[in-house]
């Protein structure tokens, strides 16, 4: 299998690492604007299958020149959200396959935010299914979206009968030493997906939004992490979930914590969060928006982790009555720790459970298990053979019954 990475960052450097060591890989493409950072990620492996060069990914006529170039077999987007688009197009008028593990970007709805959808995470992306008949686009396979997704679609075909809830419950106790404030992943998606209004899921309403840091509870994750306040968070599993799995209600809630979520308040009350350019006094034109600024000053989340002590969980509650009719409740869960994903890869724990998700669905598909069509997520492939792999990659998940007394009767 060819692939071409857009992207050399922790994620796509981490995706590099983890598929140098599967027999699959014919060749590997990183591509990334700074050359010297996709270089970098090369070099570490020191595998002749892996190379190095230079793309904008904001141009889609850059990306095609390179798809041209490397003629891959799947292109996997591996930058920030603001880029799905421009690579989405560049596969599309290629006639490449696309993965990507994340979706094009929302926009709120220019009248009542809190209450109704404007633009839904891959609207941009599913509108133009009609032009993907000979290729395919995998949307939101990293680890969220990604392995909740997979979650559903298992919990749907194996353990229940009828959904009543999916709620996607992420947490971790992640701390990294000397800072105050370092997010463990890229500063401009946590801002976007913190500060947007969270979107929601019922059968009976569809898709509709509430305020950002809502629905606050706490929630016991597993393997020592314990107990986390989680609150709602704009997430595409929400958006996908109900396109494929029978469901009553679908939200996804994340452990961020009273201090974060008051460093994202200030960063909001501030400005700080725009995405549009302002002018740098004294620089002769030159400009930067302040959200740019941030990602520019804040810790590399790709460095952290020497720094970094704990476990990240990705999970997914599910309630509802099991295959014989009776009440049920699990929660399916992936933890990763950082001392582990350190030791044996380099790389820190976020973008390591990142990164193991597109690789396996690459060696699924490479082996003809998964056979995705057009524009679609992950809850259209089998479940089974996905959850066989984390377990040969040495990653295993679990699964835990909690209280039937919490589901909704």
């Amino acid at each position: 299998m060819k692939v071409l990475v857009i992207g050399a960052g922790g994620v796509g450097s981490s995706i590099a690492n983890i598929a140098s060591r599967r027999k699959f890989l014919t060749s590997m493409v990183l591509a990334d604007r700074d050359l010297n950072q996709a270089t970098a990620a090369v070099d570490r492996l020191n595998d002749p299958r892996f190379s190095a060069v230079h793309v904008d990914a904001s141009s889609v006529e850059s990306l095609r020149a390179l798809i041209k170039a490397t003629a891959p077999d799947l292109v996997i987007n591996s930058v920030d959200p603001r880029f799905v688009m421009p690579i989405f197009m560049a596969c599309e008028e290629e006639g490449a396959n696309y993965l990507d593990m994340a979706m094009s970007l929302t926009t709120p709805h220019p009248t009542d935010p809190f209450n109704k959808t404007g633009v839904k995470f891959g609207d941009d992306q599913f509108a133009r299914a009609s032009a993907w008949k000979e290729n395919y686009a995998l949307l939101g396979l990293g680890i969220e979206p990604g392995l909740s997704n997979i979650f559903a679609r298992y919990a749907s075909d194996e353990l229940f009968a009828r959904i009543d809830v999916m709620n996607v419950m992420d947490g971790s106790n992640l701390e990294v030493a000397g800072y105050e404030f370092a997010p463990s992943f890229s500063i401009w998606t946590t801002i976007e997906e913190c500060l947007n209004p969270p979107v929601m899921w019922e059968k009976s309403r569809g898709w509709y939004t509430t305020e950002p840091f809502s629905g606050a509870e706490t929630f016991n994750f597993p393997e020592g992490i314990g107990p986390v306040e989680c609150v709602n968070v704009e997430h595409e599993e929400v958006i996908l979930i109900p396109k494929y799995i029978d469901v009553g209600q679908v939200a996804f809630k994340f452990g961020l914590g009273d201090k974060f979520i008051g460093i994202l308040k200030s960063i909001h009350s501030l400005g700080l969060d725009s995405t549009k350019p302002v002018a740098i006094p004294g620089s002769n034109g030159a400009s930067i928006s302040p959200r740019d600024f941030l990602a520019a000053i804040l810790p590399n989340p790709a460095k952290l982790g020497p720094l970094m002590t704990g476990k990240t969980c990705a999970g997914l509650l599910v309630k509802g009555l099991d295959k014989a009719g009776e009440p049920k409740a699990v929660y399916l869960y992936h933890v990763v720790d950082n001392a582990v994903t350190m030791a044996e890869y380099g790389d820190q724990a976020v973008v390591w459970q990142t990164a193991i998700n597109p690789v396996i669905a690459m060696e699924l598909i490479h082996e003809g298990i998964w056979k995705p069509t057009g524009v679609n997520g992950p809850e259209m492939n089998p479940p089974l053979p996905f959850l066989a792999k984390l377990i040969e990659y040495g990653s295993p998940w679990g699964v835990r019954d909690e209280p039937i007394t919490e589901i909704n009767p």
